[in-house]
């Protein structure tokens, strides 16, 4: 549980710190909902390294390697649960 609710704590804590910066990185609130909901550690990473210049390519690596830890957390939901789905079918 703690694992699930750090990087959406610690993207708290950035817009707590650095409002501004965190709004110029993702000018859409519905953006940020979304990004925070389904790929949180992508959002943490993508504000991190934000910038007013754009991203470089070493930039954009960290980037994929962060939305590669939220895939690989869904994954390992979906197959933490899987003997209880097999459960429920009729």
């Amino acid at each position: 549980m703690l694992g699930l609710s750090f990087p959406r704590l610690a993207i708290f804590f950035v817009w707590l710190a650095r409002p501004a910066v965190f709004t110029a990185a993702i000018s859409s609130g519905f953006v940020a909902l979304l990004g925070i909901i389904f790929v949180p550690f992508t959002t943490l990473m993508y504000v991190l390294l934000w910038s007013p210049a754009g991203l470089t390519g070493f930039d954009w690596l960290w980037i994929t390697l962060a939305f590669l830890v939220d895939i690989g957390s869904l994954g390992a939901s979906a197959w933490g649960y899987r003997g209880r789905a097999a459960a429920y079918t009729a």
